[in-house]
């Protein structure tokens, strides 16, 4: 099975921001479908029913088909497409930003609308931590005892992730690799105990790893 790599958030985060009075309230979320972005927008309504506005936007689909945003009373423009911009932007899908704001009796203008909403998108993004979905394989290596200390430093030395190891009448060595590197791993083995370990595919998964921020080294 070959998994596609995306971009999404590790979890719920909370961001609030100030800006002339009004009050900015960002919730960022994972979400699978469009029924569960729209439950949870629901329920940030009720619980914040006092506010102003509630814009948000979300993408949902691993090739990002579903898009939808929402100024929600804001100016056309202003609000849900700014957010929307910045989870392009970031490059993530199956997430869903909703900004709520209380307004302070202050007008910021169409310009002030769009960095403000923009500005509250990317501290959602922030607190809910960006992740990068990588499409990997679980291992299952085997080797008798007088090959297990080789191979168990050997591994800790190189670019794959030992998950757990077994004891039993010989030793069993589950590794993370990611998906594209399942044939060198296999030759590496191979080649590192001449051809003495037994070496199964366990499952196919992802694993996650955060993503770079805005203007920071990969």
């Amino acid at each position: 099975m070959v998994l596609i790599p995306y971009r999404t958030v590790r979890h719920q985060g909370r961001a609030e921001t100030d800006i002339r009075r009004s009050r900015f309230l960002t919730f960022a979320a994972p979400v699978q479908t469009e029924e569960e972005a729209e439950a949870f927008i629901q329920s940030r309504r009720k619980e914040d029913w006092k506010a102003n506005h509630h814009c948000y936007a979300y993408i949902i689909g691993k090739k990002k088909e579903i898009q939808k945003a929402s100024d929600d009373g804001e100016p056309s423009g202003t609000a849900g497409v700014p957010i929307l911009d910045v989870l392009k932007r970031r490059g993530v899908t199956d997430t869903l930003v909703i900004v709520t704001r209380y307004f302070g009796g202050i007008k910021l203008g169409a310009g002030g609308l769009i960095r403000a909403y923009a500005h509250s998108a990317a501290a959602g993004l922030h607190a809910a931590e960006v992740i990068d979905q990588i499409p990997s394989t679980l291992w299952k290596v085997t080797v008798d005892y007088h090959l297990s200390g080789m191979l168990d430093n050997r591994l800790r030395d190189s670019p794959w992730q030992i998950k757990n190891v077994d004891y039993t009448d010989r030793v069993t060595c589950h590794v993370y690799t990611e998906q594209k590197a399942g044939k060198q791993f296999r030759t590496w083995i191979q080649d590192l105990t001449s051809a003495q370990a037994e070496v199964e595919q366990e499952e196919e998964l992802y694993l996650s790893r955060r993503a770079p921020e805005p203007g920071e080294e990969p």
